[in-house]
């Protein structure tokens, strides 16, 4: 089976919604069952499709979950000693340099990536562009909107 990369941040996040998805979610859509069971004829309960339904939607998130967190490689980046090089898990300060406009871009893995919050997937034109470049290096990214010229600012491992 394939592995992939996460940051600790990341892997945090999906074991705390696991954790939320067992001992929360799981035992109100229990109750929910057993509350619409005792309205009686389950032909025409409502309430009792519509719970059991939630319950096969939490179930295959609970193992979807389960499967990314035993398949990935939990990557520190504060532990990382590859001074000024752009890695997996880094976070870059890069000047556009057609407007010299700033932007600040985090290399994440695919279930972490949230490109408002300047997180960006390992696999995206920009990572890919960034990864193994280093401080001063001009990248050109072929992104969705066109051709981007980029100046690596500073890279942090944080």
């Amino acid at each position: 089976m394939t592995r992939w990369p996460i940051t600790a941040r990341g892997a945090e996040k999906l074991r705390a919604e696991l954790k939320r998805l067992k001992s929360e979610d799981r035992p109100r859509i229990v109750k929910a069952i057993a509350e619409a069971r005792e309205h009686g004829d389950l032909k025409e309960n409502a309430e009792y499709h519509a719970a059991k339904e939630e319950q096969g939607f939490l179930e295959g998130r609970i193992k979807e979950l389960e499967a990314k967190l035993s398949n990935c490689d939990i990557i520190d980046v504060t532990k990382l000693t590859v001074s000024g090089r752009v890695v997996f898990g880094a976070t870059i300060d890069l000047v556009d340099e057609d407007d010299g406009r700033e932007v600040t871009y985090q290399i994440v893995g695919e279930d972490e990536a949230d490109i408002a919050a300047g997180l960006v997937s390992v696999s995206s034109p920009v990572a890919r562009a960034l990864i193994g470049r280093e401080e001063g290096d001009v990248v050109e990214v072929d992104a969705p909107g066109g051709r981007k010229s980029f100046e690596i600012v500073e890279v942090r491992y944080v």
